[in-house]
């Protein structure tokens, strides 16, 4: 899960990261009494999920509340990437002197994380690697020791950052690598770092990615959720427990192991050139030992999708039985007809492995005219491609 900037910077002020005052409004008006608050001047920042805010006019400089009002109208609204910005953060100023980068990360290439600093922040990053990778440091953090002053140093030195500030930025780096941990983080990022003119180092911008898979050691990341932006078939899907994500494609999709649901949606994005450009509606993985009941609420979340014009089922038995699976779809099927709602989007179903043959025979005992049984898996695709080009 991605974080806001304004998520980022309370993050960092929870574990001691220096930071500068802000707030964060969704009206253009209530940036007047913020202002005041700051001292009269304010950083409009836009809250978008995106980089290049600033290159998009989503970062303004207001000299005084009135004009906090009229930046803030400005950017509120904007479009800036594809995302629309509901809301703003107002942040404190400062006089920067220089402007630096520093970033955690999991570098799953090498199997271990990843320290990165550079004297050149402030602009894109990427560029900066691109074209001078000197002067981005990358080094290696075993997760075993993390960030122990000594390594801070390491980062310190092996970045260049200037030796008045030197002591500042290893202890930025040690907390950074605190919110790392405890927050079960992907990423986190600081560009810029800034050194002010009367020489205090600051994180002025954050950006942070946490790890979905420790959310049940996180119950308080649930508030970071942009509920507003977030898919509502997406959002249906979690509330069920299921492990769904929306695509932009015309087959729903649904399988047992997430292996088998990846390989599911290249065999039909292949089949589906054979037919008219048909892609993949989705991924869901119902995960081994599913019931009836995980299969229903599947099916209802897919079936609910009006782009899915067809629906695959590829399920191979081992500790999900291919009998639950079937009466999980026969359960579904009758369960949306009892809420008034009419099901005409064909279902092609591939049962394979444990309790197989029970399994085809309880959907061929149900004949429903809706379900259509493929002994392969590549038939099955093909078939299911066919039908949503139809």
């Amino acid at each position: 899960m991605d974080l806001f900037e304004y998520q980022a910077r309370d993050l960092f002020a929870k574990h001691g990261v220096p930071v500068l005052a802000g707030e964060v409004i969704d009206t253009p008006e209530a940036a007047r009494q913020v202002t005041a608050e700051l001292g009269g001047r304010a950083v409009v920042k836009a809250q978008v999920k995106t980089g290049g805010r600033g290159k998009a006019g989503g970062v303004k400089l207001a000299s005084d509340p009135d004009d906090a009002v009229e930046k803030a109208g400005q950017i509120l609204g904007m479009d800036i990437k594809g995302h629309t910005v509901h809301k703003v953060m107002l942040a404190q100023t400062a006089e920067i002197a220089d402007e630096y980068y520093v970033s955690y990360l999991l570098d799953r290439a090498n199997r271990t994380f990843l320290a990165m600093a550079s004297v050149e922040g402030g602009m894109d990053i990427e560029e900066v690697a691109a074209t001078k990778p000197e002067a981005l440091a990358r080094i290696p953090v075993d997760a075993n020791d993390g960030v122990t002053e000594a390594k801070a140093r390491e980062i310190v030195e092996a970045a260049r950052f200037p030796a008045e500030i030197a002591d500042q930025v290893a202890q930025v780096l040690q907390t950074l690598w605190t919110v790392f941990v405890k927050e079960d983080a992907l990423l986190v990022e600081v560009n810029p770092l800034v050194k002010t003119a009367d020489g205090t180092v600051l994180a002025l911008d954050g950006k942070v990615s946490l790890d979905a898979n420790a959310e049940f050691r996180q119950p308080d990341h649930g508030a970071f959720e942009d509920k507003a932006a977030a898919n509502p078939l997406e959002a249906a899907a979690k509330a069920k427990g299921l492990n769904y994500v929306k695509l932009d494609g015309q087959v729903g999709i649904i399988g047992n192991g997430a292996g088998l649901v990846m390989s599911t949606l290249d065999v039909v994005a292949y089949a589906g050139e054979r037919h008219g450009a048909v892609k993949p509606a989705n991924f869901l993985d119902i995960g081994g030992g599913a019931s009836a009941d995980v299969m229903a609420n599947g099916l209802e979340i897919i079936l609910g999708d009006p782009d899915v014009r067809s629906v695959f089922v590829n399920v191979f038995g081992g500790i999900t039985a291919c009998d639950e699976v079937a009466n999980g779809i026969v359960q579904a099927l009758a369960l949306l007809k009892n809420k008034g709602e009419d099901v005409t989007k064909p279902l092609v179903v591939r049962l394979d492995g444990n309790n197989a043959e029970l399994g085809r025979k309880i959907l061929s005992d149900a004949n429903h005219p809706l379900v259509e049984q493929v002994d392969t898996m590549d038939g099955a695709a093909d078939r299911a491609a066919e039908l949503a080009a139809k």
